[in-house]
């Protein structure tokens, strides 16, 4: 099995294929070296700004209950 059915089969990311147009997408190259990936990572870090329209909404979750012991019973408090 190919790396790349292998990705596609354990986290369900299919490099293989465009988002975009769903055509086949060749891999040119892999990139393994710890020190060229950090500096592309930072380059892209520098390039990303986060807008508006991708930040995440306030949760809506209510408080967290816990659970306190008396007497060897359990009871919820706020």
């Amino acid at each position: 099995m190919r790396w790349a059915q292998r990705l596609k089969r354990v986290f369900n990311i299919d490099i293989e294929t465009c988002r975009a147009c769903r055509g086949t997408v060749k891999v040119i190259a892999c990139i393994e070296d710890p020190a060229v990936i950090k500096t592309i990572l930072a380059h892209l870090k520098e390039k990303t700004t986060l807008s508006e329209s991708t930040q995440l909404p306030e949760s809506r979750a209510t408080a967290p209950v816990s659970v306190q012991r008396k007497g060897g019973h359990a009871s919820l408090a706020d």
